[in-house]
């Protein structure tokens, strides 16, 4: 069976025929005719068989991970923010945000690499700007370069708010289970102000064997027990 999370920017797959590991390819470098046995995200519809809403496959996918049965994860994505709390096994609570998240994980890529700079090497600035929109948001970084600031500065600051805009959306929990591309962002986990648990970029896939996939153990991006501390 062929499960797909169709992502704005990447498109996480895995081939259970295969007995291989999850894979990730640029969405725009899809082949014309790739379609999925059973799918979620923003393309699914027109690219699966079945289509899983984000956020039962979220959930699904949480429930699949996270030993415990009250815990809050987040999703980051390319272009908007989800997250699910459970609360005595069950779902407690949901968001789905395209706005206050737009574009949040694709600008922080872009500024990467337009800067060329190193998230691993940045260290965690002493305040963030305020930050409600991805793409609005890079506007603040302009004005802090033409007022003096570094633009690897002015670009930690704008990651530092974009990480709390995110961690309020989610209910500002003290502890946060993080799923998406930046769970590979040092900088984004040392500047969410809690507990942080990354668990990689195929959560929502776990979602999708959890719904309809064949039975197979779960494939955590990182070791159990990796957990970062926020400094924020």
């Amino acid at each position: 069976m062929l499960l797909a999370d169709f992502g704005t920017t990447y498109c996480k797959v895995l081939d259970t025929a295969k007995g291989e590991g999850p894979y990730v390819v640029a969405s725009r470098a899809l082949p014309a005719g790739f379609r999925a046995d059973l799918g979620t995200g923003h393309n699914a519809a027109q690219r699966s068989g079945r289509a899983v809403n984000e956020l039962l496959a979220l959930a699904r996918g949480g429930a699949r991970l996270i030993a415990g049965s009250d815990f809050v994860l987040l999703d980051c994505g390319s272009r908007d923010l989800k997250f699910v709390r459970f609360a005595g096994g069950r779902v407690a609570d949901m968001g789905w945000n395209t706005e206050c998240g737009a574009s949040m994980g694709f600008t922080v890529e872009l500024l990467a690499h337009y800067y060329h700079l190193d998230y691993a090497a940045l260290p965690v600035p002493k305040s963030g700007f305020s930050v409600t929109c991805g793409v609005l948001g890079m506007s603040h970084i302009f004005d802090a370069v033409v007022g003096g600031a570094s633009e690897a500065e002015a670009v930690a600051r704008f990651v530092r708010g974009i990480a709390l805009n995110a961690w309020r959306f989610a209910g500002a929990p003290a502890e946060l289970y993080l799923s998406g591309g930046l769970c590979e962002n040092p900088l984004f986990l040392a500047c969410l102000p809690c507990r942080v648990h990354p668990l990689g970029r195929f959560v929502l896939l776990e979602g999708l064997l959890a719904l309809g996939g064949p039975e197979r153990p779960g494939f955590p991006a990182l070791p159990a027990g990796h957990v970062f501390a926020g400094k924020a």
